[in-house]
């Protein structure tokens, strides 16, 4: 995927998320415990300011941000909109080789341009699920979002993973990930194989299992379930 691609994803999913919240921003959010939908579209949009500052080149990190003031409920859906197109429009007119600060060890626009739409996705399915509409993010977006996390959001691996590693595999068109642990640091492939456990669903559901938002069981999986266990455990998730 690309800048542009990135782009169309973001204000797509983004405007997804606000037409859910709209006459929703009460309820709960089953897959953010404690939150409710006013709370994510909060959250989202803190996101995206905080974000849009740092690739705007306004600040440098966390250490220079404030949290803005929350808007008031009856203000929250337009006050998001507001930040969701400032974001996409700074995010939109930058290279994405431009050096820029980030907390992963790719240091340009271009990872800040791939995580707000990889973002902005999860969080679109959260608001669409907590009004019971369980629809799945969008294909090609998908996978490079099981691509992203394998890369940028592990831990330090523990100690005891099978050599044999996790495999991932997507059942709804190209897609298979074999992780390992290897010397302390991860080791991703994308290739096809076995693993100690193996987990295959569409690129969608296997996205969300890594986000927490499917369970194992809800999807088809083969192998050793506690290695499973421990092989999504070692991985960081805000």
């Amino acid at each position: 995927m690309n800048r542009t691609d990135y782009i169309h994803a973001l204000r797509r999913d983004g405007a997804r998320l606000a037409e859910a919240a709209a006459g929703n921003l009460r309820s709960a959010v089953p897959s953010c415990p404690e939150w409710t939908v006013a709370d994510l579209v909060w959250h989202t949009g803190e996101v995206y300011i905080f974000w849009t500052m740092i690739a705007d080149g306004e600040i440098a990190g966390f250490d220079d941000y404030v949290e803005p003031e929350r808007p008031a409920e009856d203000e929250l859906l337009a006050w998001f909109a507001g930040t969701l197109e400032r974001c996409a429009a700074v995010l939109e007119r930058l290279d994405p080789e431009l050096p820029r600060w980030t907390w992963s060890d790719r240091q340009d626009a271009g990872f800040i341009q791939r995580r707000m739409a990889q973002e902005t996705a999860v969080h679109a399915w959260d608001a669409l699920a907590a009004v019971g509409r369980d629809e799945p993010v969008e294909r090609e977006l998908a996978v490079d979002g099981v691509a992203e996390f394998l890369a940028h959001f592990g831990s330090t691996p523990p100690a005891g993973l099978p050599e044999e590693g996790l495999h991932l595999h997507a059942t709804d068109g190209p897609g298979e990930w074999s992780v390992r642990a290897v010397d302390g640091a991860w080791q991703v492939r994308e290739e096809h194989g076995e693993g100690a456990a193996a987990v295959r669903g569409t690129a969608s559901d296997l996205l969300l299992l890594l986000w927490q938002r499917r369970t194992p069981e809800q999807l088809e999986t083969f192998g050793d379930p506690d290695a499973l266990k421990l092989f999504l455990g070692a991985f960081r998730r805000g």
